[in-house]
């Protein structure tokens, strides 16, 4: 039987220690007072970003490909669209960002955590912003170019995921893992939700350039923001209290601001269970994601019969339910954390596993209901459950190794990318019909797949930190931004000086 008392023991020296920083937690009436809240909710619009930015096209290229009335030289007025672009051309103009995304995943991990994954972010997000205002020109141009730099969009973008977690190593106390990455991930969901629909209005009443142009610009608002606020680490940021400082070190432990120190251990990371476990998760999550984001409405329209101006609303229904679920997920996760009742390891297993065998369960359901509000309920359900799954394993990295989180990200994040490559397809070469038998193959699969996750999960997951971490040495001491100095001993910031002059 699990002693209760031995995982509360563990943490009532860091809260005793930290009595000051509670108490003055407590007394704030704004939670954003503290810096890591700050980085949360700016971390939260970036992902917002990122998932806008992503699939605008998704939407402008309906309107770029409409019959638009045209008047020809001789007066007569023809229906053509400005872009004629076949289905395979489409289709290839849809799938070229994940080629770029897909290979900068491991590199952006191994990048933000050599020089601060808060600037990776950065880059990631205002390049992508940056080409995104190209895009209307490149279209125009050649379909070769609008192509091109789809791919290099996905290659700015796919280094998000993986530097978060090098911020988050720094950032995030160890029993507030869950809340804040929770809170920065379902800024995904939320830009998905909201994008669509301000893409079909801006598209409706500016025309489709207006798209990339209004979000592009929201982008680099954004990445300048980001820029000046978000610093590397606590240590490094001049703005932080000597509680909230102290409180973080204390919880997250000393180690090394300079990320040039960091050594990877490439093949303990690569045969470690925990790790593949993570990448399973990762994967099984991501596979009921793509399928549903791509078919969602294709699904409504053949099986009940939906009006394509319906479908959409419809299909953001499941994504607005896990933006919610996510916060839920995260606080919970964390509250059972604090309060000691089970382990940390358990909390996690619970949280994923618990997530998965619900979606296997609903998504059948699903395929086997027979009414549209029913339908619909199950769907909802079943994603927005992610949200336990996603508060479990999306902070697992975090949990068996600090240091190389990013690493881990990157290498769960480019597994996790094969799904919106293969899921769609093998799809569509189900859906030859488009009967409701045949769909229920497709949900059978993705059932199939969340329930095989919650078993790799559940056997081979630890939210331990493993034995093959490697810290940095924190033997050398430095100074940046005049903020800090990190020493073997711990940290010497000014912040927690109050006879600083400054």
């Amino acid at each position: 039987m699990v002693n209760r008392q031995h995982y509360s023991y563990n943490y009532a020296p860091l809260l005793s220690e930290n009595a000051d920083y509670i108490k003055e937690d407590r007394e704030s009436r704004c939670v954003f007072r503290h810096r890591r809240y700050l980085v949360a909710l700016l971390a939260f619009f970036g992902f917002f970003n990122v998932y806008a930015l992503r699939v605008n096209l998704s939407v402008a290229v309906v309107a770029m490909t409409e019959p638009i009335e045209t008047k020809l030289d001789n007066g007569t007025i023809v229906f053509v669209p400005e872009f004629d672009w076949s289905t395979q051309t489409k289709g290839l103009i849809l799938s070229s960002f994940f080629y770029g995304y897909l290979i900068t995943q491991l590199p952006g991990g191994w990048l933000a955590a050599k020089i601060g994954g808060n600037r990776v972010f950065a880059i990631g997000i205002g390049a992508t912003s940056l080409l995104t205002l190209l895009t209307p020109p490149l279209a125009y141009t050649s379909t070769a170019l609008l192509i091109a730099v789809r791919v290099v969009e996905g290659l700015f973008e796919g280094v998000t995921y993986p530097c978060i977690h090098a911020v988050w190593s720094r950032w995030a106390p160890s029993e507030e893992r869950a809340r804040l990455a929770t809170l920065a991930f379902s800024g995904s969901y939320a830009g998905t939700v909201v994008s669509m629909p301000v893409c079909s209005l801006l598209a409706k009443y500016t025309g489709w350039p207006g798209i990339f142009y209004v979000f592009g610009i929201c982008g680099l608002v954004w990445t300048t923001i980001w820029w000046l606020v978000v610093k590397e680490s606590p240590e490094k940021d001049p703005h932080i209290t000597p509680a909230e400082l102290k409180y973080i070190q204390d919880s997250r432990g000393t180690q090394a601001v300079d990320g040039s120190q960091i050594r990877h251990p490439w093949k303990a990371m690569l045969t470690s269970a925990p790790v593949w476990a993570i990448v399973m998760a990762h994967f099984s999550e991501n596979w009921g994601f793509y399928t549903l984001l791509t078919f969602l409405p294709t699904f409504m329209k053949d099986v009940f019969k939906f009006e394509t101006s319906q479908t959409g609303w419809v299909a953001a229904i499941p994504y607005l339910a896990m933006a919610i679920v996510l916060q839920v997920a995260g606080h919970l996760s964390d509250w059972l954390l604090r309060k000691g009742i089970i382990s940390r390891t358990n909390i996690r297993k619970l949280f994923n596993c618990g997530g998965f065998l619900a979606q296997t369960i609903f998504m059948v359901a699903a395929a086997y209901s027979s009414s549209v509000v029913g339908c619909v309920v199950f769907l909802t359900i079943a994603v927005g459950l992610g949200g336990f799954a996603w508060s479990g394993f999306s902070v697992n990295h975090l949990d068996i190794a600090p240091p190389h989180a990013s690493i881990l990200m990157g290498l769960s994040n480019t597994f996790a990318t094969l799904p919106g490559m293969v899921s769609p397809p093998l799809a569509g070469s189900i859906l030859q019909d488009n009967t409701a038998e045949e769909w229920r193959m497709v949900f059978f699969i993705s059932s199939a797949i969340y329930l095989i996750g919650a078993i790799v999960y559940g056997v081979f997951a630890s939210a331990e930190k493993q034995h093959w971490v490697i810290e940095a040495d924190c033997d050398a001491s430095f100074d940046t931004d005049g903020a800090s100095v990190t020493t073997a001993r711990g940290y010497d910031n000014k912040a927690m000086d109050n006879n600083s002059e400054m």
